[in-house]
């Protein structure tokens, strides 16, 4: 009498006593036996769309991480230009100061900085970060190559 190839065949491996256990407490959880897990496992391991599977989440992943380097840079974007329009604006319409002035501006210069370093330490532990508010009031558009300089019409 021929043996029957469609009935399961036994195969016996060695496991970390870790891996077992972990096995078999999956597998008390599922109320399934640990064959039958073990099973399902190689199956998956062995299966043709399990590479694609796999490259399916890291392609998922990547399009995450270019989707939050494209607002990093539309946010350094924005705080560039929020800055140099900042900076162009004040070169423009501060006075220079008189030689005899200088020593105790600067020294005023320096209390104004601590100031000012205290107060951006408890507007990042508030919250919420202009970039949310900016996005607030536009919508989140995309800002792409737009120069607020080049497009304000009171700029010097």
């Amino acid at each position: 009498m021929a043996a029957r190839t469609d009935r399961k065949q036994c195969l016996s491996v060695y496991l970390d006593p870790d891996l077992r256990r972990q096995l078999l407490d999956f597998a008390d959880r599922r109320g399934q036996s640990g064959s039958l897990i073990a099973e399902a496992a190689i199956v998956s391991f062995l299966s043709p769309d399990a590479d694609e599977r796999r490259e399916a989440a890291i392609g998922k992943r990547l399009d995450r991480i270019d989707r939050n380097i494209r607002r990093l840079e539309r946010d350094l974007g924005i705080a560039n230009e929020a800055f140099a329009l900042f900076v162009r604006f004040w070169l423009t319409s501060t006075p220079p100061l008189p030689e005899a002035a200088q020593a105790a501006t600067h020294a005023k210069g320096g209390e104004r900085y601590d100031k000012f370093l205290e107060a951006l330490g408890r507007r990042l532990a508030r919250g919420p970060r202009l970039r949310q508010e900016v996005e607030e009031d536009s919508g989140d558009a995309d800002f792409g190559n737009y120069r607020m300089m080049d497009a304000d019409p009171w700029w010097p």
